[in-house]
């Protein structure tokens, strides 16, 4: 049948059924039995049919698509964003879903537009900021949404994120086992904290506090991304800090060139200065020296709010908030 489109009833007269019969198999609404079952399967694979996307939309009143809202912002690491853009993607074709990628930053307005087309059945936001200006809309829309990150007041909202303060404080703990007792962070660049963008404010917010719970000495410093700016960061903090014999990285843009930084400066590796990152296990290991790191979570991440968006679809209760625990792996780094 290849050069023409088949249709439903092209298939149900190759498998010798009524055009419903079909219609039923492909939306499961009745049960079917399996040698029926099977005989419109083995059709539909014969002729090649592709179920027409606009009609199953009008007859189930569902789109099958989710959007992902990922305004592409400065400070954005993208090939982080695209780690949980591609969980995203893969997790919602195991439910029969595809996903439109909104990457402008239009805040309410992109979010109302897409919600009032009936483009999309549901919602999956990134980039949460603590006072984030989407928040109301999402408690007023029909469509059932899920939050990658976590704003200030989650209440009445679906939320799932790596527990970015104990990621941050659990970098601290490991620092201080080994005996170091002046440790710095060297987290987002600026504009991402001026953003309040709320898993950097809680990485921050999780170093700063452990560091006063084990009695050490600390600074958070935002971090940018050239190698320049970078060099002059790690170069400011010896200077000013002499006993400073670890650091916390979180910024997976940034671990390469403060790396580089600290051997232009003369500082080794783990000799001389300790270095734990907070990245994907890849950027971890292909450091020089691999870094002892927390893993972000992308992908599980991704799965999971997924799992989540798509239960609110079918009705059936999610928690309101999903922290994954941090887990990090020590490497030579350290």
């Amino acid at each position: 049948m290849s050069g023409r489109t088949v249709t439903i009833s092209q298939v149900a007269k190759h498998a010798g059924v009524a055009v419903s019969t079909v219609s039923y198999v492909l939306s499961g609404k009745r049960t079917i039995s399996a040698d029926t079952r099977r005989r419109v399967l083995d059709s539909i694979s014969a002729l090649g049919y592709h179920p027409n996307a606009g009609a199953r939309a009008l007859a189930s009143k569902r789109s099958n698509v989710i959007a992902l809202v990922l305004p592409l912002r400065a400070g954005m690491h993208v090939p982080v964003l695209m780690r949980f853009a591609s969980a995203v993607v893969t997790a919602a074709r195991r439910f029969d879903h595809d996903v439109l990628l909104l990457t402008a930053d239009e805040g309410t307005e992109g979010i109302r537009r897409v919600a009032a087309s009936a483009l999309v059945d549901a919602l999956v936001l990134m980039d949460v900021e603590l006072d984030d200006s989407r928040v109301p809309l999402l408690r007023e829309l029909a469509e059932p949404s899920v939050l990658i990150g976590f704003p200030a007041e989650p209440a009445g909202l679906t939320c799932v994120d790596l527990d970015f303060a104990a990621a941050g404080a659990r970098c601290v703990d490991h620092l201080a086992e080994r005996g170091h007792e002046e440790i710095a962070l060297l987290g987002a660049p600026s504009v991402v904290y001026e953003r309040g963008t709320g898993f950097a404010r809680r990485t921050r917010e999780g170093f700063v506090e452990a560091v006063a719970a084990h009695g050490l000495q600390g600074v958070a410093l935002p971090c940018e991304d050239t190698f320049d700016e970078v060099y002059e960061t790690v170069r400011g903090l010896l200077l000013d800090r002499p006993g400073l014999s670890g650091l916390v990285v979180h910024n997976e843009a940034a671990v390469g060139h403060v790396l580089a930084a600290l051997r232009q400066l003369d500082r080794r590796v783990p000799h001389d200065m300790a270095v734990v990152a907070i990245c994907p296990d890849d950027v971890a290991e292909r450091a020089s020296p691999p870094l002892s790191s927390v893993l972000i979570p992308a992908e599980e991440v991704g799965r999971e709010a997924v799992r989540l968006v798509m239960d609110k679809l079918e009705g059936r209760a999610v928690p309101d908030s999903t922290l994954l625990t941090p887990l990090l792996a020590v490497r030579a780094s350290t």
